[in-house]
């Protein structure tokens, strides 16, 4: 069964959502060195690359990620191609989309393209009533291909406390430009850091076909 792993690299040269840390990566000891091994020094935002945002990113006393359920991590998933022109998904959009029994939905957009460039501020966007229709159908996770789900600055992030409040998890900064559309396993793990940091964590993410 071929697996897509669906997960960016971190690098230093990678984009970040505006405002955010950059990315730093660095030898602490190296063999070359004459150190007795090879020790990286990382440095990074939680909301790096691929990631997982927990409902604490955005509500406050919300549950973090240490309290996410592995069962809505991994599962059946959706991938929905999403046309380049497209740069706001509509519940219209949603509506026209047979989710009957799907509780996973990844978003494959324009944004797929974007992970070799500087950060972009007009990337394709879930609207809040699209986020309230899919909490209707009762989805569990969301995913997109890019750094957010949401407008940039959209002042309000309706997207995301609608989502967030009613318990669907996050999944954000995926590259689906090698995935077609249809129906996969989706096998995602972020790193589990303690709750005084649980807004949210970088993640690996495959598709395993079906």
């Amino acid at each position: 069964m071929p697996i897509y792993d669906i997960t960016n690299l971190i690098r230093a040269e990678m984009p970040v959502y505006e405002g955010d840390p950059g990315v730093e990566i660095a030898p602490w000891t190296s063999l070359d060195k004459g150190d007795s091994s090879n020790v990286s020094f990382l440095h990074f935002g939680a909301h790096t690359g691929t990631h997982v945002d927990a409902p604490a990113h955005f509500i406050k006393d919300a549950a973090k990620l240490d309290s996410l359920s592995l069962d809505i991590l991994i599962g059946r998933a959706r991938v929905v191609r999403v046309p380049d022109e497209v740069m706001e998904i509509h519940r219209s959009f949603l509506e026209q989309l047979n989710l009957a029994n799907v509780e996973r939905i990844l978003f494959h957009t324009r944004n797929s393209g974007f992970w070799n460039e500087a950060f972009r501020k007009d990337f394709t966007h879930l609207l809040p009533e699209a986020a309230e229709y899919l909490v209707e159908k009762g989805i569990k996770l969301v995913g997109t291909d890019y750094l957010s789900i949401e407008k940039f600055h959209s002042g309000h992030h309706r997207t995301h406390i609608t989502l967030l409040s009613n318990g669907v998890v996050i999944l954000e900064g995926l590259n689906l430009s090698e995935v077609p559309d249809g129906n996969y396993e989706l096998i995602c793990l972020p790193l589990k850091i303690a709750a005084g940091a649980g807004d949210g964590a970088p993640a690996r993410a495959v598709l395993r076909t079906l």
